[in-house]
C-alpha cells in the first residue's frame, strides 16, 4: 500500500489508524454481522457509538455541563443560516468580524436573513491580518458577536479571544477544532464541519449553550433549530451515521496521542518549520502578517508565477498531493491539520527547497 502526503483543505487527510480500523470493522462491526453504516441509528450499538463520540469529545474539549453537542448535517456553510435563525428570535443584531472569505459568507447570510452589523473588517488591508480587539466596536443592540477562528482559504487566524462582555461569543472553528486548547466556556455557539480536523465530510458539529437554545426566531425550519436538534439527540431524521461514526475513531486516536495539549505542539512545530522555510527564501513569499498567521492553511506564492503548474506537477509526482490554492486566491496552500505527521511537512519543506534550487 502507498499513502502520499495529502495537504488538501477539506476533505482532509485522516489517520491512517483510522482508516485501517475502519477497514476491520467496515464489513462486520465487533462481531455484530453487519457494518456501522448498515445500522439502525435507532439501535443501541450506534446509540453507543454515538454516545461514545460525544463523551470524548466532552472530554478533549473540556466542554462543561450547561452546554450541548450537537451532531448535524449541512457543513458549516448552513450554520451561517442557523446561527442568526437561533440567536435572533428575541430581536437584536447579529455583530461579525469580517476576517476573509468564510467571514464574509457568513455575514452576506446574515444581512439576507435581515441584517447584521460589521463590528471590524480587515477587507481595506485585503485581509492580510485579523481584525485586532481594539477595532471591534459592538452595536448597541448585539444580539451575538461571530468571528471565524482560522480563514481557510487566506490563512489567516486569531491569535487572541475576542472579548465581547455579555454579548454571547458565536465562533465558526471548522479548519481549527481540536488543534489546540480553548476555553470552551467563553463561547455561547462554536461550530465547526467535521471534514478538517474531526473527520470525514458530511457531518457538522455544534456546541452551543443551554441558555441560547430557546432565542429562535419563529419561522426557524425544526431542521436548522438547535432545540429541536438538541431535544432529538441529533437524530432528528436519519444522520449520517458512518461519518459519525468515523469522527468518533478520530476523538479516540486523538486521546491515544496525548489530546489536544500534546497534538497543539506537534501543530506548533510544524507551522514554524513550514514559515521558517518560506521566510528564508526568496523563492517563496506568505503574504499574512505575522501576528495572524494560520497553524492550519498555509498560502504561499512563488517568485515566478509561471512555475505554478510546473511546481503542482512535481508535486504531485513527488507524492505531495492538493497544494493548489483556492481559485478564488490562487498560489499555493499546504494543509497541515491534526492528521498531517510531521513526516510530511519535512517531505513538502525538502521538496520546495529542490524546486527552488532548480528554477530558481
Amino acid at each position: 500500500m502507498s499513502r502520499h502526503f495529502n495537504f488538501c483543505s477539506g476533505p482532509a487527510t485522516l489517520p491512517l489508524e483510522v482508516l485501517e480500523r475502519a477497514r476491520e470493522e467496515l464489513v462486520d462491526y465487533q462481531g455484530r454481522g453487519l457494518s456501522v453504516m448498515e445500522m439502525s441509528h435507532r439501535g443501541d450499538d450506534f446509540i453507543e457509538i454515538a454516545a461514545r463520540a460525544e463523551r470524548n469529545l466532552r472530554e478533549l474539549l473540556s466542554i462543561p455541563e450547561g452546554y450541548r453537542v450537537l451532531f448535524v448535517q449541512g457543513g458549516a456553510s448552513t450554520q451561517f443560516s442557523c446561527v442568526p435563525l437561533n440567536l435572533l428570535g428575541g430581536g437584536g443584531t447579529g455583530n461579525y468580524l469580517d476576517s476573509g472569505v468564510w467571514a464574509k459568507k457568513a455575514l452576506a447570510e446574515a444581512r439576507h436573513l435581515g441584517g447584521a452589523h460589521v463590528a471590524a473588517s480587515t477587507a481595506d488591508l485585503g485581509y492580510r491580518r485579523a481584525p485586532a480587539q481594539g477595532e471591534i466596536v459592538l452595536s448597541p443592540d448585539a444580539a451575538f458577536l461571530h468571528y471565524t477562528d482560522n480563514e481557510t482559504i487566506g490563512g489567516v487566524a486569531y491569535d487572541y479571544l475576542p472579548e465581547a462582555g455579555d454579548v454571547p461569543l458565536v465562533c465558526d472553528m471548522s479548519s481549527s477544532i481540536l488543534g489546540r486548547e480553548i476555553d470552551v466556556s467563553r463561547f455561547g455557539v462554536i461550530y465547526a464541519g467535521a471534514q478538517k480536523n474531526i473527520g470525514p465530510a458530511g457531518l457538522t458539529v455544534v456546541i452551543v449553550r443551554d441558555d441560547l437554545l430557546d432565542r429562535a426566531r419563529p419561522e426557524t425550519p425544526q431542521m436548522l433549530s438547535y432545540r429541536q436538534a438538541a431535544d432529538h439527540g441529533s437524530m432528528l431524521n436519519t444522520p449520517p451515521t458512518y461519518a459519525w461514526y468515523l469522527c468518533g475513531l478520530v476523538f479516540e486516536w486523538l486521546k491515544a496521542r496525548g489530546g489536544v495539549a500534546a497534538i497543539a505542539e506537534v501543530n506548533r512545530r510544524k507551522a514554524a518549520r513550514l514559515y521558517a522555510a518560506i521566510d528564508q527564501s526568496e523563492f517563496y513569499s506568505n503574504p499574512i502578517e505575522a501576528g495572524s498567521r494560520s497553524v492550519m492553511n498555509v498560502p504561499f506564492r512563488l517568485r515566478d508565477e509561471s512555475l505554478d503548474q510546473r511546481f503542482l506537477a512535481d508535486a504531485e509526482a513527488a507524492g505531495l498531493l492538493y497544494l493548489q490554492g483556492h481559485r478564488s486566491v490562487g498560489g499555493m496552500r499546504a494543509s497541515i491539520y491534526n492528521a498531517m505527521p510531521e513526516e510530511g511537512v519535512e517531505a513538502l519543506i525538502d521538496f520546495m527547497d529542490g524546486f527552488a534550487r532548480r528554477h530558481g
